[in-house]
């Protein structure tokens, strides 16, 4: 592993569904080619210079000492801190990274911080015994191996990731999904229901569409697409009491607004509803 240094780490982010994150490994090693949003801004702020630097991750050496100093800092405004916005806490074959993001979850649960963490590698076991109610999750946007050799190359398989969620999730720990970056179907074509049905174990879904990628927009139905896909995924959380999230930019507004009003008919608590529309 190559190591860099850096001033501070924990800080406030814009992301729709976040609070405060940390982001103590730059680039990520597991190569994605949606293309990778986090490695488009990393080329352009000069952290790194290609695609075989970005996949060669660097550890933040001092990010243990930084969050130590932090955290007292931040602690009153923190609602929770996610892992990670940038880059992934829990890289396939990177027990040095996976050790790291569990000690940085252990000092932020010791000061009563929740953490919230998302990955395309697996879920370490140890996660289980780790006090807070933290809330761990995947993302997974197909269940194709084929396409994640070509899209997620370095990533986990997607089953062995499934059962790592799986494994937390039994344990009594708060799990949830990413759906996101979706494809269209002349990118892969597969069946939507088949996902929703290999992790309905779960208490959350986000989804969102593929963005940055010309190939979507080549597929003349995409809006459509993305609505009803988007209508899907909530029918489905309605269905089984889970919380869902469907990123801006997803649907149309037209189908936005139908899904809503749809949604406050279905459910039959205020507070039920409202579950859907945060983390």
């Amino acid at each position: 592993m190559q190591y860099i240094y850096r001033k501070s780490l924990l800080y406030k982010t814009g992301v729709e569904y976040g609070d405060y994150t940390i982001n103590h490994i730059e680039g990520c090693s597991h190569g994605c080619l949606y293309p990778c949003y986090a490695m488009m801004m990393a080329k352009r702020f000069g952290k790194v210079k290609n695609y075989e630097e970005w996949i060669k991750p660097k550890i933040v050496a001092n990010a243990p000492d930084l969050l130590e100093k932090e955290i007292p800092r931040h602690k009153d405004k923190i609602k929770f801190v996610h892992l990670c916005f940038s880059t992934d806490p829990f890289m396939y074959g990177y027990e040095a990274v996976s050790n790291l993001s569990i000690q940085l979850i252990e000092m932020l649960n010791a000061s009563g911080i929740k953490c919230t963490a998302l990955t395309k590698g697996l879920l370490p076991l140890e996660l289980a015994g780790v006090n807070g109610k933290n809330e761990f999750g995947i993302t997974l946007v197909s269940l194709d191996e084929d396409f994640r050799k070509a899209y997620e190359p370095f990533s986990s398989p997607y089953k062995e990731r499934i059962n790592s969620l799986y494994h937390l999730h039994k344990k009594g720990k708060k799990t949830w999904v990413s759906i996101e970056p979706y494809p269209t179907p002349n990118i892969v074509n597969q069946n939507f229901n088949d996902i929703l049905e290999s992790i309905s174990f779960v208490d959350k879904i986000i989804f969102g569409r593929l963005n940055y990628n010309a190939a979507v927009a080549r597929y003349p139905a995409h809006k459509n697409f993305y609505d009803f896909l988007g209508q899907q995924v909530i029918e489905f959380c309605l269905h089984h009491n889970k919380e869902w999230h469907i990123k801006n930019g997803t649907m149309t507004n037209y189908a936005s607004n139908k899904i809503i009003e749809k949604s406050r008919e279905y459910v039959h608590s205020a507070d039920l509803f409202q579950c859907g529309a945060h983390f």
